[in-house]
């Protein structure tokens, strides 16, 4: 039976599993989620009442959350690419750096974002300002550590990787990452041109207007 993915492309924990399903060329049936499509959403609700994307349905079985989907992908369907290194202590420092990405980057960003979707008289000024100086840390802290490496945990492509190509790619949009920081620069750039992530990025190009703070001609 195909393996069944309920997502939206330009969503970046969507991309984070498009990422890992692409590298490892597996097949599967794309549900793509669209209030244009209410019968999708309905049938999305009931599988997952909190319709938090992106879900897997593999012959029944419902996976959520997008790590643990592609730790499932690497234990059920493996390809040529291993996401998450059979050395405990290795798979560890992938697992710390995933974790990073979500919750360092991905977290505030999307604090930003959501943020500007709030009517005005209803934003969260303070909260926005922290984001932003979490985001800034996160950046300076991650370009010493990137230092030397080619990917996040070392020589080898990730589950780390597969979160921050999506998660930094829309965070430099949302605050920018200063010149100063070249590591980080460079590191973004190679995800850029990593062909798993490059097809993800253009799948969700035609829903770059969605983006509430103005998506930058670029990238």
């Amino acid at each position: 039976m195909t393996l069944e993915l309920y997502a939206h492309p330009f969503s970046s924990y969507c991309q984070k599993v498009l990422v890992a399903l692409y590298e490892n060329n597996i097949a599967f049936e794309y549900h793509l989620l669209s209030h244009d499509n209410p019968p999708l959403m309905q049938a999305f609700a009931t599988l997952w009442p909190l319709q938090r994307f992106p879900l897997l349905v593999d012959a029944g079985r419902m996976v959520i959350e997008s790590s643990t989907i592609i730790e499932y992908l690497g234990l059920h369907h493996p390809g040529p690419v291993s996401l998450l290194p059979s050395d405990a202590n290795a798979a560890i420092e992938v697992r710390c750096m995933d974790r990073f990405f979500d919750n360092y980057i991905a977290t505030p960003q999307q604090k930003i974002v959501f943020d500007a979707l709030r009517p005005e008289a209803e934003r969260d000024t303070f909260g926005v300002a922290q984001a932003r100086s979490m985001l800034e840390t996160a950046y300076g802290w991650l370009d010493k550590i990137i230092a030397g490496r080619e990917w996040a945990a070392g020589d080898r492509f990730s589950l780390a990787d597969c979160g921050a190509a999506p998660f930094l790619f829309y965070a430099d949009w949302t605050h920018p990452i200063d010149a100063s920081l070249t590591n980080v620069i460079a590191y973004r750039r190679r995800l850029l041109a990593r062909p798993s992530f490059a097809r993800a990025v253009n799948e969700g190009r035609p829903y770059r207007p969605l983006f509430p703070l103005g998506a930058p001609n670029r990238d």
